[in-house]
């Protein structure tokens, strides 16, 4: 009997657009629920339901299988429950017998492996349905229609100390568990008996405005833990910006028009030793001026420059060149470069770069663009490999 994990993932999305292709140190948020179904050791299948191309890629390159959502399915008015019975019907009729079906959102990035594991273990123990809850102390307030204030769980007379109260819980809104036959009888998420599964306070947040985001942002790294930066094992390509990442982002202009910028020869040291290990090293650019393509061939690397999406462009040379962009790392600076920061598995960010890219990158190089930042990166990758 299969464990389900679905993950609804629909492309439109008012409060924050392409909310689910977000980073959030540097991982989108689909993936980031993926890769806590696939860690929870519970789960047999993690499907992505959504009506978005976009999404269903990022999807199917981490792992997930995808379900096509109708376009019925898809609206603003559409339920999750819509959703969810749309996924089992589709694994169903594959020839899979579901047990349990997980709802994981991946509007909530901090959810825990241990989580999904433990809704997962509650149901098989004798439950119908399960959730993720954090406890509450709170005391809540209701604005009655006269404009004058009334307390919802407590008597506003009588103000009791914490340890006297009854405990409470507020719902994550993280994972639902639940056995698939009652799911499909009731169409509802809670039924028959149904229990809590205790989540960590700090790790609540769910994704539903840019401030959210912002907050998302601000806590992964307290939450993720230090950063890992990749090894041999983790990379099959580099590909790097130029004006930015392998330069100070400054030139020098000619009266004649010719530019000349500023390079560090450490970093052709590491693009050197990057190749002598069998790793493909791509220059990406968006400036068409002769002097990317003279770098490269100094380099004796590829070069494709003048791009002007650089995301699509990417993604058709790992098309290509067989490699998966899961295994690509990406460094750039600016805006520009967050196509395909969304598309690979380490999309890194000079130090010196745009705020907003730093905030979507997995990793940030300790020194700024042209001063190094790409030897760095080669030493992460290769350790005692580059030579000093």
């Amino acid at each position: 009997m299969t464990v389900l994990a679905v993950i609804p993932a629909r492309g439109g999305s008012k409060g924050v657009p392409g909310k689910n292709l977000v980073s959030i140190g540097g991982v989108p948020l689909v993936v980031r629920a993926i890769r806590a179904a696939q860690a929870s050791g519970m789960v047999d299948v993690v499907a992505v339901s959504t009506d978005d191309d976009r999404i269903a890629a990022v999807a199917g390159r981490a792992g997930a299988l995808v379900i096509g959502r109708p376009a019925a399915l898809a609206g603003d008015e559409a339920s999750s429950e819509a959703a969810l019975l749309h996924a089992l019907d589709e694994v169903e009729d594959s020839g899979l017998a579901v047990e349990v079906l997980l709802m994981v959102q991946c509007t909530s990035p901090f959810v825990t492996a241990a989580e999904i594991a433990d809704c997962v273990a509650a149901v098989r123990g004798g439950a119908d349905t399960a959730f993720t809850a954090a406890p509450s102390h709170g005391f809540l307030w209701r604005r009655c229609p006269d404009g004058s204030a009334t307390g919802v769980n407590h008597d506003q007379a009588t103000r009791p100390r914490r340890q006297d109260r009854r405990p409470e819980f507020l719902e994550t809104g993280a994972v639902y568990a639940m056995t698939a036959s009652g799911f499909e009888r009731h169409r509802h998420r809670f039924f028959g008996r149904t229990v809590l599964i205790e989540a960590d306070p700090a790790r609540v947040l769910e994704i539903d405005e840019p401030a959210d985001l912002d907050r998302a942002r601000l806590l992964a790294p307290l939450l993720d833990g230090p950063s890992q930066v990749p090894g041999r094992a983790d990379i099959d390509a580099v590909v790097l910006d130029f004006d930015g990442t392998q330069t100070d982002d400054s030139a020098q202009v000619a009266s004649d028009g010719s530019e000349q910028v500023r390079v560090h020869r450490g970093d052709g040291l590491g693009i050197a030793a990057l190749r002598r290990a069998g790793i493909p090293v791509l220059i990406l650019s968006s400036e068409a001026n002769p002097v990317v393509r003279a770098r490269a061939r100094k380099l004796n690397v590829p070069v494709l420059h003048g791009v002007a999406d650089k995301g699509s462009v990417l993604r058709d040379w790992c098309s290509s060149e067989a490699v998966d962009p899961g295994r690509v790392l990406y460094a750039g600076n600016d805006v520009n470069d967050l196509g395909c920061f969304a598309l690979v598995g380490w999309p890194v960010a000079v130090a010196s770069a745009h705020p907003v890219v730093r905030d979507a990158a997995r990793l940030v190089t300790s020194v700024p663009g042209g001063h190094g930042a790409v030897r760095e990166i080669a030493t992460w990758i290769l350790g005692k490999e580059l030579i000093p």
